[in-house]
């Protein structure tokens, strides 16, 4: 050991500009949302990327970013699976979708091979508020098939080979790679993903971009990328609402890159991490407060915090009557 001292880590947000954005995050989180003039469409809420790099904003590590505490700290805070100079294997973010996001898909291992630049993702996503009529596209329809896929991939008809749902706050899907996907607009949303940043897009929706013209497409790519025998449903419906005890439920138990846990709390939940992997607590609806090593750090509505591997015991209070916390790990 280093002297690590282990506690509840927050992050300073980084805030991305991109041209579908929405104003959610500010209304439903009561974001400090920076007025840029353009459209805020994203918060990533923990990121170790050479384009973006998350800074610790709370507790003694304040104002060292996460590749200078992994650099420092990295088997304590990642567990067992750390590799010197590999980044933090997650990226945690706020989509806010004031449009529809394109049509997309991401690649796996295999695909990347033939793409040098290309990193695999898979991702996950809570609905933690969603307009009315919202809704969500991931996956292929039972009855298309192939062929009729890339008969209609360069046509608005695109859109009748998807499984469509209604988005309702508490629903989760679980989107790995090479699932087509669309997050319709009026949504707000928790996503739990591989550290990539690797999308091909199949459609934009005859739209343009901010320069007036079509943003670039990547049909061969996402051609590549996609499972046509993968037409299983994505959607995971919202765990009912505690009565009288805490509620622990698996949400994505069989993916080998994480593991997400849905914790329904109406009262104090005790937990450890064994050294063996980082926690992440996600708090999508009410705040709760993580208490560990002496530490105490109020988690706001839609924010998260890491807890290194090393922490050992922990605890989490709902500040009101119930909290919803999503507990991630690898």
């Amino acid at each position: 050991m280093n002297n690590f001292t282990a506690y509840p880590i927050l992050f300073e947000p980084v805030f991305v500009e991109i041209m579908w954005g929405g104003s959610l995050m500010g209304k439903i989180l009561e974001r400090d949302i920076p007025d840029t003039g353009n459209p805020i469409a994203e918060a990533w809420d923990i990121v170790d990327r050479t384009e973006a790099e998350s800074i610790i904003e709370n507790g003694i590590y304040a104002g060292t970013s996460i590749r200078e505490l992994l650099n420092s700290y990295g088997p304590e805070v990642i567990g067992k699976e750390y590799i010197p100079g590999r980044r933090f294997p997650l990226l945690v973010k706020i989509i806010d979708a004031g449009k529809k996001l394109s049509l997309q898909v991401h690649p796996n291992a295999a695909a990347c091979a033939s793409d040098p630049n290309a990193e695999p993702k898979t991702e996950m996503w809570y609905v933690i508020s969603a307009e009315k009529d919202a809704v969500i596209y991931a996956g292929l329809r039972s009855d298309c098939t192939k062929r009729m896929f890339l008969e209609k991939v360069n046509s608005g008809e695109i859109e009748t080979c998807l499984q469509k749902f209604r988005s309702y706050p508490g629903d989760a899907y679980f989107i790995s790679a090479g699932k087509v996907h669309a997050i319709g607009a009026g949504n707000l949303i928790l996503e739990i993903q591989q550290n990539s940043n690797t999308t091909y897009r199949l459609s934009d929706w005859g739209r343009m971009g901010a320069d007036g013209t079509p943003r670039e497409l990547h049909i061969e790519q996402a051609l590549n990328c996609i499972d046509f025998s993968d037409r299983s449903t994505p959607r995971i419906t919202a765990q009912c609402s505690p009565g009288t005890r805490n509620i622990k439920a698996p949400l994505v138990s069989m993916c080998p890159h994480f593991q997400v846990d849905d914790l329904k709390l109406i009262e104090t939940y005790k937990d450890f991490t064994n050294g063996s992997s980082f926690h992440l607590l996600s708090a999508p609806d009410n705040p709760v407060v993580i208490k560990a090593n002496n530490f105490e750090t109020e988690l706001h509505s839609g924010r998260t915090c890491l807890l290194p591997a090393s922490t050992g015991s922990y605890t989490i209070t709902p500040l009101e009557k119930s909290a919803t916390v999503l507990k991630t790990h690898i």
